[in-house]
């Protein structure tokens, strides 16, 4: 995220007022995670297992389940994804309605941050299901370690949700502990060791199994290497076992990277070192400045003309900085010319 990219930019002492400004945040941090710990996501939070609690909830009434959905050819499609994080979206679908009215272009993968011991928005799935889209959850887990998620005292939390999303039997594209690879968040390498991390993953993923929840798109999710280039990727790699999708966040700026080059591409040359799974651009979107209009031309150009590259999710929020491209004409203009290529944009309730 952009905090990431201005710590190598700026003096340290600068660099200490923002942390201090920030409170420990990344700039985007402070935008993309505003549910507290335990809170909903941009929706209502209704349907099975929605706000539940490590300690209670009742369990989904056992009935007869249809075959699980076959997420396959959503994992490889024909076609990119062109997806979005917005305000409300999606809880409502109206905000994803309204940014295909400016880009000429209906998003597919509609994302939401969600914390920990929070349970399934059930709504917000069908919701962009029925518009479309593929519901993309960015799961943190606040107010937990990763130590404890290994050891099991999450299993009653984790089963809830893994039961709720066999028995809506739709597809959730799920990223859990993103960014990992920094020290910005307690699941980081500042408070937890990569073993630890792979640990708790390989463990949420197999009691996801255990409940036949195979309607799930994998996402590991590390920042791009350009703030954190000391730090080694693949001990923090659960498996191609336990991953569908290789998912980046890099944030394109005016004063660090902006090119395909510098800001994506040693991150995908180290990944590539130790798997082979697709990639995505889990999270991006492009500073204001003189060269905003050409980081977008670059961002679609990128993934257009790399077969490996499945597609990219628009950060579009007002928030600690403002992402959106709505209110910057050249962007937005961009943004239309380059998202009506025919490549970008598929309907995923109709992927089989």
């Amino acid at each position: 995220m952009i905090y990431r990219t201005l710590r190598r930019l700026l003096p340290r002492v600068v660099l200490s007022l923002l942390l201090s400004a920030a409170t420990g945040c990344s700039v985007v941090h402070e935008a993309a995670t505003w549910n507290t710990p335990g809170s909903g996501s941009s929706g209502s939070g209704s349907g099975v297992g929605a706000g539940y609690g490590a300690s209670g909830g009742a369990s989904p009434s056992p009935s007869p389940l249809p075959p699980v959905y076959n997420v396959k050819p959503l994992i490889n499609p024909a076609h990119k994804y062109l997806g979005l994080e917005i305000p409300d979206a999606p809880g409502t679908i109206a905000p994803a309605q309204q940014f295909a009215s400016w880009t000429g272009k209906k998003p597919n993968l509609l994302g939401a941050y969600v914390g920990w011991n929070t349970g399934l928005d059930t709504q917000a799935v069908k919701n962009a299901w029925s518009y479309g889209a593929l519901y993309f959850q960015v799961w943190e887990p606040y107010g937990v370690t990763m130590q404890s998620i290994e050891a099991g005292k999450s299993d009653d939390y984790v089963n809830h949700f893994a039961a709720a999303v066999r028995t809506l039997n739709l597809p959730v594209a799920l990223s859990f502990g993103h960014e990992m690879n920094g020290d910005w968040y307690p699941w980081g390498t500042k408070d937890t060791s990569a073993a630890d991390f792979v640990a708790a993953w390989r463990h949420i993923h197999d009691l996801f199994g255990k409940a036949g929840a195979t309607n799930v798109i994998w996402i590991w999710d590390p920042n791009d290497v350009y703030p954190v280039p000391n730090v080694k990727l693949a001990p923090l790699y659960p498996g191609d076992k336990y991953v569908d999708w290789v998912g980046v966040t890099g944030y394109w700026t005016v004063d660090g990277p902006h090119t395909y080059s510098s800001l994506f591409l040693p991150t995908l040359l180290d990944i590539r070192q130790f798997t082979e799974k697709p990639f995505i651009i889990a999270e991006t979107s492009v500073q204001a400045g003189a060269n905003q209009v050409a980081s977008v031309d670059a961002l679609f150009n990128a993934v257009k003309t790399h077969d490996d590259i499945l597609g990219f999710v628009w950060y579009d929020y007002n928030r600690q900085g403002d992402w959106r491209l709505e209110n910057r004409p050249g962007v937005q203009a961009q943004f239309k010319a380059d998202a009506a290529s025919s490549k970008f944009g598929f309907d995923v309730s109709t992927a089989r």
